[in-house]
């Protein structure tokens, strides 16, 4: 395949980004983990590619990029809106420079495009036509209206940047600009089809080759250079490179714009249009970019690849998947000696012809795969987080760069570990000749992109075939040059400078959605991305029999260093014969699904921000905001002492005549009556409107307390029960004993741990006991359905840890330095804390009090 230097296609902008080789990036691993040695990279240039892979989403980079096109010049780091405002007035002009620059070099590449246009038509209608009326409207389907677009675009913004000052406003032209985006959006949808009739006229006609391998383009009015020679292909490519720059020219403006500018809210909305375009734009892009030639001379292109874990030999397997347009092939690195170029090894392929997927109540169960340990799962997590901290603490004391990466390795390694082992979702492909290969993926959003890939390619013409030998190692050899994700998803593989994402709560409501050819039983679902893979963190109700369904539910999501946030709708299915044997679960339908990014720009707001996603023609509704970490850690007390929430136990157990508030006692008997089999009780979050209303309630001490209860969704009473510990003025287990629950759980000793632990308990208020030794053993109960619930004594423990541990405010300022920080040192040893108890032979209020010196001799 051509370089694609020579070719004149710009690479877009945030690939640099996306795929920086850190040094311990795939190509020193194979796919078990194994340490390899590195070889030079061959044929590692990047490819032009919008990537929409669901665990390496798009982060738009800041960064200045070389090239002809004149790109905004960066900003220097630490100019905060409205800090400096003279200096942010001035880079605004310098962004705004550069990118008028770039805009007028654009304009003229759309013209030149368009030059030939004219006479082509004229010759259309007579005898001796260079092109047909249509071929020509397929080449250039589009362009004359994006050049009239970007034309009053650059007319109005000039004057504005040539008589600057602080009272210009151009943010209307920006929003005006994002609003016609759907112009582009009928480009690329052609783009493919222009590409291929262009090279099909040029094949077939000596004077349209001509004209499209030799297109004159003017330089800006104060270049030396008049013209410049490029090819119609490489120009064709120029609208979608500019969508990319346009979106980074907002970054850039955002940050250099003073949130009170009356600016500053028209860029967000364009630049919140603009990512999600670039979101939702197809993978194959440019088909050219993907094209194999087999020994045959037909053209084989590559659809989409990925990093998948394989189940073979009842083991976990990281695999590199290709799907090219006509073949699956499963592939690992190579091993290879220094020096020597790595090569991609095929472990399997199956034509797309002979593929077929087993319907979930068809497929064999599966090979035993042993799940890996919750807690273990979490180890790592703590482990990374706890990494990270060192590396930023190195960086910060200009620690030396052995250290740092000797950390760094060390963090690649737990995150490949968890990557590798916490996907529990199967994916089952088979070949209709035989064999079946079993994936799990850490998402229904991944296995139904792939399938409907590999589904979409099916409805072609396709032959069975076998590759020889030498046609398995020619495409096998291709791979490399190919791929499109380089390095494993982790965070290790990112730049510095990349955008750590979002610590704290995510609240999101999920209102309405339309476009349902028919009536359903309807629900979504909300993941996050956690630690390189996502999670599902809420389902709405179902919605039952209708085609346009409200829900209007608030969900409270906890993000940690989350980039995206993903919405999936499902049609539910009743039917039990349904079964997928893999996991025991009745399979529901996937109506459609959607992925926008987390900008912090745009989400760190205090108001509610609305948005549409649209998936499959169905669009759903929702609105968004985000509390930052040190925020949601705040406790409040309640200034309204005859309620219950924000009000401490000993007042609440007093004025009740109890010794477990009454909210407790009921929340935990109701989730035992009907919730303790409930997949995910405790974490999935509850709908907050629900959660609100029944705070209400008991706040008020309302009579219909029990009945409100009884209809009430589980997941809402479950996130009631927890919102109370959390909205507690100081926490169940106290701020004064707080620090002495952290020496205690570090200690290394059995014994003394033991002694230590007891002790503390037992200098606890007793309110306070008698409450968390309820609650503890309610816990326990929940843990025993673990093979039902899917809720282990640690998932329990990192759900209520912080919540029971964590300082109020006071207390905590002296402990909080950065978000990362507190979760990956505080948060650890709160959760150990409460898992200590958790696993701990049952506890007796009254044999605990007994014993004024606690001894155990059983350590």
């Amino acid at each position: 395949m051509e370089p694609l230097s020579h070719r004149g296609l710009p690479r877009l902008s945030w690939i640099d980004t996306l795929y920086s080789n850190f040094s311990y990036g795939t190509d020193e691993y194979d796919g078990e983990g194994n340490e390899e040695q590195k070889g030079p990279p061959e044929g590692s240039e990047t490819m032009p590619y919008i990537d929409e892979s669901p665990t390496m989403s798009p982060q738009l980079s800041a960064r200045s990029q070389g090239g002809g096109d004149g790109v905004s010049p960066t900003p220097p780091e630490g100019l905060a809106p409205g800090v400096e405002a003279g200096k942010g007035l001035e880079m605004r002009k310098l962004v705004l420079s550069g990118f008028l620059a770039s805009e007028e070099i654009y304009i003229n590449q759309l013209e030149a495009l368009l030059l030939p246009m004219k006479p082509l038509k004229a010759t259309a209608t007579t005898s001796q036509p260079v092109l047909t009326i249509q071929q020509i409207e397929t080449i250039f389907y589009k362009i004359q209206d994006i050049y009239e677009i970007h034309k009053e675009f650059y007319d109005n913004l000039c004057p504005k940047v040539q008589q600057w000052d602080s009272q210009v406003t151009m943010g209307h032209l920006f929003q005006k600009l994002a609003s016609q985006l759907g112009v582009y959006k009928a480009f690329v949808d052609n783009y493919k089809v222009a590409l291929e009739t262009a090279e099909k006229c040029s094949q077939s006609n000596n004077q349209f080759q001509k004209i499209s391998e030799e297109l004159k383009v003017k330089g800006p009015k104060d270049s030396k250079d008049s013209h410049t020679s490029v090819t119609m292909e490489a120009l064709l490519y120029k609208p979608i490179d500019r969508v990319t720059r346009s979106t980074l020219v907002l970054h850039d403006l955002l940050k250099h714009t003073p949130v009170d500018h009356p600016d500053y809210p028209l860029l967000q909305d364009a630049l919140r249009i603009s990512q999600n375009f670039l979101s939702s734009i197809n993978e194959d892009i440019d088909p050219r970019r993907t094209a194999v030639t087999t020994p045959k001379g037909e053209t084989r292109q590559l659809v989409k690849d990925g990093f998948l874990v394989e189940v073979s030999e009842s083991s976990r397997k990281l695999r590199h998947v290709f799907l090219f347009t006509d073949v699956l092939l499963c592939a690992k690195l190579k091993k290879t000696s220094a020096g020597k170029h790595q090569q991609y090894d095929c472990k399997w392929y199956i034509p797309l012809a002979d593929l077929v997927f087993p319907s979930p109540e068809e497929s064999e169960a599966s090979p035993q795969v042993h799940p890996f340990p919750d807690h273990e799962l979490e180890d790592m997590k703590m482990k990374i987080s706890a990494l990270k901290s060192e590396i930023q603490k190195e960086k910060a004391n200009k620690g030396q760069s052995r250290a740092i990466e000797r950390l760094k390795k060390k963090m690649f390694e737990n995150e490949f570990l968890l990557l590798l082992n916490s996907p529990t979702i199967p994916f089952r492909i088979h070949n209709r000749n035989g064999k079946s290969y079993l994936f799990l993926l850490s998402s229904d959003y991944e296995r139904s992109e792939w399938r409907e890939a590999i589904q979409k390619l099916q409805k072609k013409d396709l032959q069975a075939f076998v590759l020889s030998s030498v046609e398995l190692q020619v495409l096998t050899g291709s791979c490399f040059k190919l791929r499109t994700v380089h390095n494993i998803p982790v965070t290790s593989n990112k730049d510095d400078d990349e955008s750590p994402g979002l610590y704290g709560f995510l609240h999101v409501i999920v209102h309405s959605a339309k476009g349902f050819k028919q009536s359903a039983n309807l629900y979504c679902t909300l993941e996050v991305d956690s630690f390189g893979y996502f999670v599902s963190k809420a389902k709405t109700r179902v919605f039952r029999d209708t085609a346009e369904p409200k829900w209007d539910e608030e969900f409270e999501i906890e993000l940690e260093g989350s980039q995206s946030l993903r919405i999936l709708c499902y049609e539910k299915c009743y039917d039990k014969t349904k079964v997928n044997k893999d996991n025991n679960e009745i399979v529901d339908k996937i109506m459609g699904k959607g992925q926008i990014q987390l900008d912090p720009q745009t989400v760190e707001t205090k108001n509610w921000h609305t948005d549409v996603i649209e998936m499959n023609g169905i669009k759903v509704e929702f609105s968004m905001k985000f509390t930052s970490r040190d925020m949601s850690l705040k406790r409040t007390p309640s200034k309204k002492q005859t309620g219950v929430f924000g009000v401490k136990i000993s007042v609440v157990t007093k004025r009740e005549r109890s010794k477990v508030p009454y909210i407790v006692r009921q929340c935990v008997e109701e989730v035992e009556k009907r919730g303790i089999e409930e997949v995910g009780i405790y974490r999935i979050s509850g709908v907050a409107t629900d959660i609100q209303a029944l705070k209400a309630v008991f706040d008020a001490n309302n009579k219909d307390i029990l009945l409100m209860l009884s209809d009430m969704d589980i997941n809402a009473i479950a996130g009631t029960l927890k919102l109370y510990f959390r909205e507690l003025p100081e926490p169940l287990l106290t701020d004064r004993l707080y620090p002495a629950f952290m020496e205690g759980i570090a200690l290394s000793d059995p014994a003394a741990k033991e002694n230590c632990m007891m002790h503390l308990l037992r200098s606890l208020p007793d309110p306070n006991l008698i409450t968390f030794l309820f609650l503890l053993e309610h816990l326990k109960r929940v843990a025993e359905k673990e093979p039902i619930n899917k809720m282990s004594l640690h998932n329990l423990a990192t759900v209520f840890g912080p919540t029971l541990l964590r300082p109020s405010e006071v207390e905590s300022k002296a402990h909080l330095t950065s978000a990362a920080d507190i979760w990956s040192h505080d948060v650890m040893a709160q959760v150990q804390v409460l898992l200590y108890y958790l696993q701990h032979p049952p506890i007796s209020f009254a044999e605990l009090k007994r014993n004024t010196l606690y001894f155990s001799t059983d350590v």
